[in-house]
């Protein structure tokens, strides 16, 4: 599916992470990168849901991610993706981008 849009995220470090906007549903490449599952609203504000990393978008299926059971019922709609192939940047970038949203997903 196309992307929807461009987001940026701000870090704790107060370093901005740029995101692609995609539907749910979307099936992604074999890239890694960070993702958010976000509720995006009318006014396209997101609330974090969910804030994860992986090696390869593809491989990790984000349209069916057990973390939807928690992003579901909080209004979780799209999923924004990062690329960084650097799995030691990946974990830093998830870290930080945890650190500044406290995801409620991320919680469990």
């Amino acid at each position: 599916m196309a992307k929807i849009a461009d987001v940026t995220f701000t870090g704790q470090s107060g370093r901005e992470y740029k995101f692609g906007v995609y539907p749910r549903e979307t099936t992604f490449k074999d890239v890694g990168g960070v993702y958010v599952f976000s509720k995006r609203d009318s006014q396209r504000n997101h609330t974090l849901l969910y804030i994860g990393q992986t090696h390869s978008f593809e491989e990790r299926r984000l349209a069916h991610h057990e973390k939807w059971e928690c992003a579901d019922p909080l209004g979780g709609n799209v999923i924004c993706t990062h690329r960084e192939n650097n799995e030691t940047q990946r974990k830093a970038k998830e870290r930080d981008l945890i650190n500044a949203y406290q995801p409620p997903c991320n919680k469990q």
